[in-house]
This record gives structure tokens, C-alpha cells and sequence, in this order.
């Protein structure tokens, strides 16, 4: 089943391009459209969808309801749930500045002018070319994060490190607890630059009043002892950390990164 992610606002363009989002083989699969109407609705939808439900493509209208930044704000919050989702812009604003910030400041694929001649063959070609450049990369969507001998389950969302599944240090029969899991996905992602506390919190979608540098250190600290716990020596993994391996603290207050 192909997920197709689309947020737009105006009903004449929905009318238009949804048979043909819903009935054109775009990869021999049935296809699933996911249609919002307004921003806020879709990054809400965004916030509740697990990082296995990532769709295949997304498809974003740049200025909604008078606002420039509108589909822009969406894409920022795909990207921090799913940083290799392919985003294609359907939008009257071509060859404007919206256009330029789409491709200077945002991740995206494309930028398909609505008004342009026989646009929904344009559409349909680009997003095929795409589904397929993807498929043939192998960068489907992924399933597995690896950094030296850690590895990211991201279907079954466990983690590995030297084939040992990480564990609640303050109950090892318990898996790693998720807001570790998530903080140790970034990093991994953000390798070898490290992260602080304000941009790990934008990352996680947290409120930046709550996720403090005391929250962020103490998740940390339940990583590092989640991995001595993998490795069954207390203090190595630890030790590691503090000789510049691991989970490491960058020079910023607040940062740490991974280092593998």
C-alpha cells in the first residue's frame, strides 16, 4: 500500500488532483491518501502517527490560509519524525520566494507549479520517479539504524548494542524505556554533531518548559547505564563515554552526541 501524506487547503485543487492521488498506480500497490485540510490538523496527525507509519511521500501546499509558512511548518514536523521522507510542493507560488526558501531552507524533492499545463500527469510522474529512485536505492522505508555495533530496530523499536537488546537499567526485565529510545535515535542521526537540550526538545516534538537539562542528562544517564548493562561490566560503557566514545558531551551546556 502506497501512503500518500497531503495537506491542502482549497477544495477546487482537492476535487482535481484526489482521483487522481487514489487511482493511478504509482508502484503496483493500492494506494492509502491521507488528506488534511489545514496545518495545525496535519502536524497533530503527525505528532500521533509512530515512527512505523511513516507514509511513502508527502505531498504539501506551501501557503495556506494566507500563510506563507504554513507548509513549511508541516514539513519541519515530518522531518523530525521521519528525516528521509520524500516531500514534493504542489503550489501556486512558483517562481516565487516561497519556491526558493522550499528548496534553500526545507528537504524537498520537487516543486510542481498547480497552474502549469496538464499538471496531473506532471504529478503522477514525478511522484513515480521518485517512489522509484527509492526502491531502487533501497531506501524504502528504513527499518534499521546501525552505528558501529548499535543498531535502531524501528519496526519492533528495540535497540541493540553487540546483539545485546538494551534493557531498564532500574529493571532489567523491562525494555529501555521509549524517551531514551527516541534521544538515542537522534543522536545516532545527528552523528557526529551533537545535540542540545532546546534542539533535542524541538526534535522530540517536547514542551521546551519541561524538557530542561536536567530531564536530557538524566535520560542520558539511563542510556549509559542501559549499555553497561548490555556489556555486563559495570562502568565500561561509561568509561568509554568519558574516552570520547559513545554518548559523549559536546562542548555547548547541554549538547551531547554519538560517537561510535
Amino acid at each position: 500500500m502506497a501512503t500518500l501524506f497531503w495537506v491542502e487547503d482549497q477544495s477546487h485543487w482537492i476535487d482535481k488532483f484526489t482521483p487522481v492521488l487514489q487511482e493511478t498506480d504509482f508502484d503496483g500497490r493500492e494506494n492509502r491518501l491521507l488528506l488534511f485540510r489545514f496545518a495545525e490538523a496535519a502536524k497533530q496527525r503527525i505528532g500521533e502517527m509512530t515512527v512505523e507509519q511513516m507514509p511513502d511521500i508527502a505531498i504539501l501546499d506551501a501557503r495556506m490560509k494566507g500563510n506563507d509558512q504554513a507548509g513549511f511548518l508541516v514539513s519541519r514536523a515530518l522531518q523530525r519524525k521521519w528525516p528521509e521522507l520524500p516531500i514534493i510542493y504542489l503550489s501556486e507560488h512558483s517562481g516565487t520566494g516561497i519556491e526558493g526558501q522550499a528548496f534553500e531552507q526545507a528537504s524537498t524533492q520537487d516543486f510542481i507549479a498547480k497552474h502549469q499545463r496538464n499538471v496531473e500527469a506532471v504529478l503522477c510522474w514525478r511522484i513515480k520517479a521518485i517512489l522509484r529512485q527509492r526502491a531502487m536505492a533501497g531506501q524504502g522505508p528504513t527499518d534499521t539504524l546501525v552505528s558501529g555495533e548499535l543498531s535502531l530496530d524501528l519496526i519492533r523499536w528495540e535497540v541493540y548494542w553487540r546483539r545485546t537488546r538494551l534493557m531498564n537499567p532500574a529493571n532489567p526485565k523491562r525494555p529501555l524505556p521509549p524517551m531514551p529510545r527516541k534521544i538515542l535515535r537522534q543522536l545516532v542521526q545527528a552523528s557526529p554533531r551533537g545535540i542540545g537540550t532546546e534542539r533535542m526538545a524541538e526534535l522530540l516534538n517536547a514542551d521546551p518548559e519541561r524538557f530542561s537539562y536536567a530531564n536530557y542528562r538524566q535520560h542520558i544517564k539511563t542510556l549509559r547505564h542501559a549499555f553497561d548493562l548490555a556489556e555486563g561490566q559495570q562502568g565500561s560503557f561509561i568509561e568509554r563515554c568519558k574516552s570520547g566514545r559513545g554518548i559523549v558531551t559536546f562542548g555547548d551546556l547541554g549538547a551531547y552526541g554519538w560517537v561510535p
